[in-house]
């Protein structure tokens, strides 16, 4: 026991001499400091403008304010015009712009087409001679050569695409700012509507029978009103939509007068409190090069985004956040434990391998201002399981849904379209029972999150649109149609009629 208490004792004395010399050091400093000071080693002016400083620097009452960004000041320009007789040049500039990536887009496809044709027939005599004049290696080598010669044309034609999308880009930006400042100094107002008539219309209805042909398919679609909440209702509008998901997204050439008026409301709640999202499924890697998100990519570019980065930009960062997650995820979870515990989870094993790959039910979120009436999309990672009918309501695709809903509210997204089968496109193994099955699960899973969303926000009215593939049946559409009401129980109207 002496022993033990020996290293106690020890220690409790140097602490204590530590303290002590190192207060009597401190003060010896200040006394130093005073006598320079009264002695007038030190000006006290420059001490004082010294401590002046350095209070003013750290301390936040006396921060300037930020000076605003370009992109902040454009977007407050934008707001500004588009909600003013100007909005119709704006829109008109707009789309003679995306008509003419849409020719260059035009001439690019015409291109790869005849490439792809000389080649298909050179491989095709090629392939004749084989065994006689031409053996395995001659037609490995040709193959190759076709496929370096596709790899150059797509890359020109992209580099062409990138350079007049930002030309654009500049162009659209400086009009619009210079555009704004005339408007500014300039009270006269017949000289203001010269300006803002400069671009002729473009997106009127065309009377030829030519523009018929890009007039959109009539869709099927119902519409619901319905009251979440227990005490305080809150009221939300319901749709069940038949089409395809990138109808949201795409511009016509020869747009109607509907389009052009969901292209104008899309601008004017581009910066505002009632933005209008939709959720795409697509597979674990974060790129654009195939199925859903490839698609997706070619409408996006199909047209200028004159306020976010381009989509390949922003899939670049969203690859950046992905990784320092794992990285900062798999630092936190490198305990003896948790490491047996994960050791038999092959979607840990899977995420170890590739840690750029995204898991079932999480997501990355996209911006946009060049889509015809979204403005985020939600790229919802799915798997395969989904086609199966035995998920359940903790399915990670579910609770994903969850959490984008949970965004919906955090960031003022009021519309929202959902896929209600959890598909795109409908298979053999989608029969009328399990759409019924995965129908309801879909609908009382929306509902409970919506019902919890009152608790996120304070009860907002929102509108959720249930996208159905183009493919389903009519039939099978009017079954789900009538078991949305019976699911969030829509109020029935009450007719009120004199006895007289």
């Amino acid at each position: 026991t002496a022993h033990l208490c020996v290293p106690a004792e020890l220690k409790a004395s140097l602490s204590a001499f530590i303290e002590k010399e190192t207060t009597w050091d401190y003060d010896r400093e200040a006394e130093l400091a005073l006598q320079r000071l009264s002695t007038g080693e030190v000006d006290a002016e420059q001490l004082t403008s010294a401590w002046a400083r350095s209070y003013a620097e750290t301390s936040l009452e006396h921060a300037r304010p930020e000076e605003a960004s370009w992109d902040e000041d454009f977007a407050d320009v934008y707001h500004e015009l588009i909600h003013s007789p100007a909005s119709d040049t704006l829109l008109n500039l707009e789309h003679n712009y995306f008509v003419s990536i849409s020719e260059l887009i035009s001439e690019r496809d015409m291109e790869m087409k005849k490439l792809l044709e000389r080649q298909a027939a050179e491989m095709d005599s090629v392939m004749q001679e084989l065994g006689n004049t031409f053996s395995d290696h001659d037609v490995n080598s040709v193959a190759s050569q076709h496929f370096d010669a596709q790899q150059v044309l797509e890359n020109k034609w992209a580099s062409e695409l990138k350079q007049v999308t930002g030309i654009q880009k500049q162009e659209y930006q400086e009009w619009v700012v210079k555009l704004h400042q005339d408007l500014q100094k300039s009270n006269n107002s017949s000289k203001i509507n010269e300006e803002i008539k400069v671009q002729p219309s473009q997106l009127s209805e065309e009377a030829d029978s030519s523009s018929r042909v890009f007039e959109e398919q009539p869709l099927l679609e119902e519409s619901f009103t319905i009251h979440l909440g227990a005490q305080l209702k809150t009221m939300h509008n319901l749709r069940l939509v038949r089409a395809d998901v990138l109808d949201f997204c795409k511009h016509r050439r020869h747009s109607s007068s509907g389009a052009k008026l969901r292209r104008l409301q899309t601008a004017l709640s581009l910066y505002s409190s009632s933005l209008c999202g939709l959720v795409l499924l697509v597979d674990n890697r974060v790129n654009s090069y195939s199925g859903i998100k490839r698609d997706f990519a070619t409408v996006a570019k199909e047209c200028t985004d004159f306020h976010f980065l381009s989509l390949e930009a922003q899939l670049e960062e969203v690859q950046q956040v992905v990784l320092y997650a794992r990285a900062q995820r798999s630092s936190k979870h490198k305990h003896p434990s948790e490491t047996a515990k994960n050791g038999g989870d092959d979607k840990s094993k899977t995420v170890e391998r590739n840690p750029s790959n995204l898991l079932p039910g999480e997501f990355y979120i996209s911006r946009h201002s060049n889509l015809s009436e979204v403005h985020v999309v939600f790229h919802l990672c799915v798997d395969d399981n989904l086609r199966s009918g035995n998920i359940t309501a903790r399915d990670p695709a579910i609770m994903g849904l969850r959490n984008i809903l949970k965004v919906c509210c955090t960031h003022d997204i009021t519309t929202v379209t959902v896929p209600l089968l959890l598909v795109h496109d409908m298979s053999e193994e989608m029969t009328i029972p399990w759409c019924l099955k995965r129908a309801e699960l879909v609908f009382k899973c929306v509902k409970g999150f919506m019902m919890e969303m009152a608790s996120w926000d304070g009860g907002i009215s929102r509108t959720v649109q249930f996208l159905v593939p183009k493919t389903i049946s009519e039939e099978m559409f009017y079954q789900l149609s009538n078991m949305l009401p019976q699911i969030f129980r829509v109020s029935s109207t009450l007719t009120l009629t004199s006895k007289h």
